[in-house]
């Protein structure tokens, strides 16, 4: 039996893989056995619904796998950890504001709505599931190295997003999607190991390229061409510099579970 969890490893990282990969299906796999679930009654009803069970899909295995006695806070990294990683990450991604504004235009139909959705409720959902549940309970938790548990949930988040952007009949664009995505998902872990295994710095990336890219208007040829990716990838990069020069060593050090 590992430290911190109830169960031995491996039928608890077998537990913990269903329910990050699976996690953000759960209305689809409901339907597909005909128990359908309803979206909510009201704009982005059906996404906003499957973000909220896979948080709590996240937050309930989590409760489950995690040995009692243990804090369920810090086995997810939701425990505060001041409030300079996530500002020298925000810091970090102004040029890719600025390569935005510059390649762009600012949109004329900016929807306060959407822009929480997709800018910051969403964003925060998959961070619970994908880098809470998938890196710092699999790794704190679990017993995996560090590299591992990013890289899995790396890959998990980049095939959600190939899914959805057609997976097989996409093409190459949706191979493209999930290499970007899937990279977004290893650089937010990164970002969270840096800032002692907490979820804010990579929440605050994560966010602040969502808004960017929901506040300006690009060509699709610039968005998903070498522009594009080039601010995308440089604002990760940019990050996880920034954090690892400027952070004090203390802040990156894990408090015990």
């Amino acid at each position: 039996m590992t430290t911190n969890s109830r169960l031995p490893r491996l039928p608890a990282s077998l537990v913990l893989l269903l329910a990050v990969a699976l996690g953000l299906w759960v209305r689809d796999i409901a339907k597909a056995i005909g128990t359908p679930i309803p979206a909510l009654p009201m704009p982005f009803g059906g996404s906003l619904l499957d973000n909220l069970l896979a948080t709590a899909l996240a937050l309930l295995t989590a409760t489950v796998l995690l040995a009692p006695g243990r804090s369920l806070a810090r086995s997810l990294g939701l425990q505060w950890n001041g409030a300079r990683g996530p500002l020298l990450v925000l810091l970090a991604t102004v040029p890719c504001w600025l390569g935005l504004w510059w390649l762009g235009a600012l949109a004329t139909d900016i929807d306060p709505l959407s822009l929480l959705m997709l800018a910051l409720l969403f964003p925060l959902a998959e961070e619970i599931l994908y880098r809470g549940l998938g890196f710092v309970f699999a790794q704190r938790v679990l017993g995996w190295s560090w590299w591992l548990a990013a890289s899995v949930q790396a890959v998990l988040f980049g095939a959600v997003h190939w899914l959805g952007f057609g997976g097989p009949e996409g093409g190459p664009m949706a191979v493209l999607v999930f290499a970007v995505t899937g990279l977004g998902g290893f650089v937010f872990a990164v970002l969270n190991r840096l800032d002692g295994y907490t979820l804010w710095s990579g929440l605050a990336l994560h966010v602040s390229l969502n808004l960017a890219w929901n506040v300006f208007t690009v060509p699709d040829a610039i968005a998903m061409g070498w522009q594009g990716i080039g601010l995308r990838l440089g604002a990760a990069a940019l990050a996880v510099l920034v954090l690892w020069a400027l952070l004090p060593p203390r802040a990156r050090r894990a408090t015990a579970l």
